[in-house]
């Protein structure tokens, strides 16, 4: 059996992790233009709901088929159907087919993120693991810093076609090392896919996007969520083999990351969904500039993860969690007190970089906290849990705002959509006449503003959350397994006889 290459596989795992990052940012940048092009601002929050959708109800598919076939063949599948989906989200020629063609490309980031976190889990002993994932968080970070400059530049000397062509040479140089250096001795268990629990979960997910999106007749589909989603939670309890097993949150730090990560990420994605449309929107800026309004984020982010790293064996998680939460409470709080016409692009600036930092402690520290509460045997169930409380709890922020946006633009029914898509072009809709002009921008800025409380709602309940933290400084220390014996391959505990060779 061939052995797992440690270093080569982790530059890989850092590459998908790249890829993934990049994606975020560019995108963010780039959506006023891509509007102007293609219309459909009504539907501007749905380029991200689409992908977070399609991403967040596959992460417990592919976290349980990890656990019972292996890491590897579900990560390689997952960046090929990313690729395909990048390379159909560059050619669409409407709203529509975009839209579409991101949830494609969701559906293969539903394996990219949670199968390398799980990997690096699987590789790396504790102790290592705290600064590994550090430096993984600071990856994360570097992308998205390169990723709005990246975008802005595309769009303003190419095309926004390109900001999605951008992930085909890093996609297949990761899926190239990947194959040739990560090997695995997974042993196969009697054990079936929940399916029924899959069908259950993926259309409660689907219907409570639509009712948190939803005015009138379309909150019908809140009470069909409610109801999809209890008939999930009785399924799970009674399969002898369940999706998501439900023993998991009776851990407190599972239970607890999985709340507060849900709610700080409805915020973050909130933030660097709507602050770069406000800067574009109302302030008039470049999509450069709006990529510089989320780059004190992403240098913070890596910043702190990094810090989070060497901090965790020290003082222990909850410190640093409860610390990470409540510094995005204030910079949150700080953009929806300050940012006005007019205001300084200090202001957002400062506010983003405080949520990077904290969202850095706070992330690397629960999802250390998460894999070290499991052996092997469950940590591909278990991490996909966190990441897949994330990627709801993304999904449905951006859903729930992008609800209020639309609401705002379209009180009016005697102003036309295409002048909504025209306000956010390179001439900001000088064209339009002065009077609608004027009613456009402040219901943009009106609906933005409401957005941006909602955001600071959901870190302040984040930070409420994570103050039930149980207090383990010294488990971790406490778990720290031996060193690996080899250079390539790390000698798993006891309980994760199944790790990869």
């Amino acid at each position: 059996m061939s052995t797992t290459n440690r270093p080569l596989t982790t530059f890989a795992l850092a590459l998908s992790m790249f890829m993934a990052a990049l994606e975020m940012t560019v995108v963010s940048t780039a959506m006023p233009r891509i509007v102007s092009d293609l219309g459909g601002i009504q539907n501007y929050a749905w380029v991200f709901t689409a992908y977070m959708l399609s991403s967040t109800i596959t992460v417990p598919i592919y976290g349980k088929l990890s656990d019972l076939h292996g890491r590897k063949p579900v990560l390689l599948f997952g960046i090929g159907l990313f690729l395909v989906g990048s390379m159909a989200c560059g050619v669409s020629s409407s709203m529509e087919m975009l839209i579409a063609f991101r949830a494609l490309q969701g559906l293969g980031a539903g394996a990219m993120q949670p199968m390398a976190v799980t990997v690096i889990g699987d590789l790396y002993t504790p102790a290592e693991r705290a600064r590994v994932q550090g430096v993984f968080s600071a990856v994360w970070g570097i992308a998205g810093l390169l990723g709005p400059l990246t975008g802005g530049l595309l769009v303003k000397y190419l095309s926004w076609h390109w900001v999605f062509f951008i992930n085909l040479p890093v996609g297949l140089g990761a899926a190239a090392v990947l194959f040739t250096s990560f090997h695995e001795n997974v042993q196969r268990k009697p054990q079936r896919l929940d399916i029924v629990g899959a069908l259950l979960l993926s259309a409660g997910v689907v219907a409570l996007l639509f009712g948190v999106q939803g005015t009138g007749k379309g909150m019908v589909w809140l009470p069909v969520a409610l109801l999809l989603l209890v008939a999930f939670v009785f399924v799970e309890r009674r399969v002898s083999d369940p999706l998501l097993p439900m023993s998991l949150f009776k851990i407190p730090s599972i239970a607890i990351s999985a709340s507060a990560g849900a709610l700080v990420s409805a915020a973050m994605f909130g933030a660097t969904t709507y602050v770069p449309l406000y800067v574009q929107g109302v302030l008039g800026g470049s999509p450069t500039l709006a990529g510089g309004i989320i780059t004190p984020m992403i240098v913070g982010w890596p910043l702190s993860s990094l810090a989070a790293g060497r901090l965790l064996l020290r003082v222990g998680y909850r410190p640093i969690i409860v610390g990470g939460f409540g510094l995005s409470v204030v910079g949150s709080v700080l953009m929806a007190l300050l940012l006005r016409p007019g205001t300084s692009m200090l202001v957002p600036q400062i506010g983003m970089g405080l949520f990077g930092i904290g969202m850095g402690f706070s992330s690397t520290a629960t999802m250390v906290a998460v894999q070290t509460s499991v052996g092997w045997e469950l940590r591909g169930v278990a991490t996909a849990n966190t990441m897949f409380f994330r990627t709801i709890g993304g999904a449905l922020g951006v859903g729930v705002m992008g609800g209020v946006l639309a609401l705002q633009l379209l009180r009016d029914p005697s102003i036309p959509v295409s002048a909504a898509n025209e306000l956010l072009g390179p001439e900001h809709g000088r064209s339009l006449p002065p009077e609608m002009l004027r009613t456009l921008s402040g219901a943009l800025e009106t609906g933005l503003t409401t957005n941006f409380w909602i955001i600071s709602a959901f870190a302040a309940v984040a930070f409420l959350a994570s103050l039930f933290f149980p207090r383990t400084e010294r488990v971790l220390a406490a778990t720290t397994s031996a060193p690996p014996t080899t250079s390539t391959t790390p000698t798993p505990p006891a309980s994760e006889a199944t790790a990869p060779h």
